[in-house]
């Protein structure tokens, strides 16, 4: 995205078409930092389009007194009713100052007199359609090294798609991770240093065996991590973020993870991921992993004498909290 892009006012009216949810959800992520570089206290709203009212939604697309800025989501918009076009027909003919309307669309036939009044009513639109093929893939990568800033050889976009596979969330993650450990340049040789065929030697693939009680893949996936030089700083916070994510996920409740994602600061998936894993949680468990995961990012910044036996007793502990022992 260009800088003078970034710097112009977004449009009021947005719509985002696509079956793909990563590149959606990127997309709205995209819009609200571009508004919030301009005005750092507008609020987020999300709604799934079934779940709110028309008159609602006019209640929130009306301007507040204190000419508050409001980006206002709606998702899922093909499964919008008549009603709900006839409310958004009514709100597009004059768009509140401040306000941005964003309807989140998964493509097709269904719902869409929603689309066709946006378009018609000079929307922008972006368009996020389903990745699948492998030339997709590469391309996707291509874009997302120079997004970070980097560069990438063709035999090094090859290993890259081959190791991490169709993932566009994990391919997305380790562009970028690739980008910042090799200064930008990434050759055929980096990725297979950093990846040698095993995409689950990440962090993120360390946290998510222990808070899912695997012993044996969490252990393997950190030997593997150690292996491959990823930096315990990065594994210690891997494992934090996972441990508090359940538990802030756990506290909010079973929501919507569309509506949830504002007041929790975080995208559907992940609190989607995080509401199937929480169920075999217990508070008091959930506490014990945060206090061990707490203690280990102490530990692999300089209080431990050992960062490898710090990081190893923190995944067993997460392990054992999970197991209620």
């Amino acid at each position: 995205m260009s800088r003078s892009r970034d710097a112009a006012p977004p449009d009021p009216l947005q719509l985002i078409v696509g079956e793909e949810e990563f590149l959606a959800e990127r997309a709205v992520s995209d819009l609200v930092r571009r508004v919030r570089n301009q005005d750092p206290e507008v609020e987020l709203r999300r709604f799934k389009t079934s779940e709110v009212a028309p008159g609602e939604l006019a209640g929130h697309l009306s301007p507040s007194l204190f000419a508050e800025s409001r980006v206002i989501v709606l998702t899922h918009a093909q499964d919008a009713t008549k009603d709900m076009v006839a409310a958004v027909a009514e709100y597009v003919k004059d768009p509140a100052e401040g306000i941005i309307l964003v309807a989140q669309h998964s493509g097709g036939a269904k719902g869409k007199a929603l689309t066709d009044l946006m378009r018609k009513s000079g929307a922008h639109v972006v368009t996020c359609e389903k990745i699948s093929r492998p030339a997709e893939r590469s391309d996707f990568v291509s874009s997302e090294v120079k997004r970070n800033g980097g560069s990438i050889t063709p035999g090094a976009l090859a290993a890259l798609v081959e190791a991490v596979g169709s993932d566009l969330r994990e391919l997305a993650s380790a562009a970028s991770q690739l980008v910042a450990d090799t200064g930008g340049r990434i050759d055929e040789a980096g990725v297979r240093r950093y990846y040698r065929g095993r995409a689950e030697s990440s962090g993120f693939a360390v946290a998510d065996a222990a808070v899912a009680g695997d012993r044996r893949a969490a252990m393997e996936a950190l030997r593997w991590a150690m292996v491959l030089g990823v930096p315990h700083v990065l594994i210690a916070d891997a494992l934090a973020d996972a441990v508090r994510t359940l538990a802030k996920v756990g506290s909010a409740g079973r929501g919507d993870p569309n509506r949830l994602a504002g007041e929790l600061g975080m995208p559907p998936w992940k609190i989607r991921k995080a509401q199937g894993q929480v169920r075999s949680w217990r508070p008091e468990q959930l506490a014990t992993a945060i206090a061990a995961t707490s203690q280990v990012n102490a530990d692999v910044k300089g209080m431990a004498a050992d960062s490898e036996y710090a990081l190893e007793r923190a995944v067993l502990a997460v392990v054992d909290a999970r197991a209620g022992r």
